[in-house]
């Protein structure tokens, strides 16, 4: 199984699609609110490179946009 992380905070708009999505759909992420995690912030930055959000963290690789999240959360099966 893939190791997923979500990089967002809860005031953004399109970080807030996508955690409906994860609501929705009862899906288990990791979720890193980058406000109140400052450690998950620099993660965010070291790794992906921007302080963008929302970002998936899969495996390690940083994927961006809301509609680009949920249409690879749509394509790929989470084990619960």
């Amino acid at each position: 199984m893939q190791e997923l992380k979500l990089y967002y905070y809860p005031a953004c708009p399109y970080c807030r699609k996508v955690t409906r999505f994860i609501n929705k759909n009862n899906l288990e992420l990791n979720l890193k609110n980058i406000n109140k995690d400052k450690e998950a912030a620099k993660t965010l930055v070291a790794v992906g490179g921007k302080r963008q959000v929302p970002c998936l963290f899969i495996d390690g690789e940083a994927l961006y946009e809301s509609d680009d999240i949920i249409k690879w959360l749509q394509n790929n099966k989470l084990d619960k």
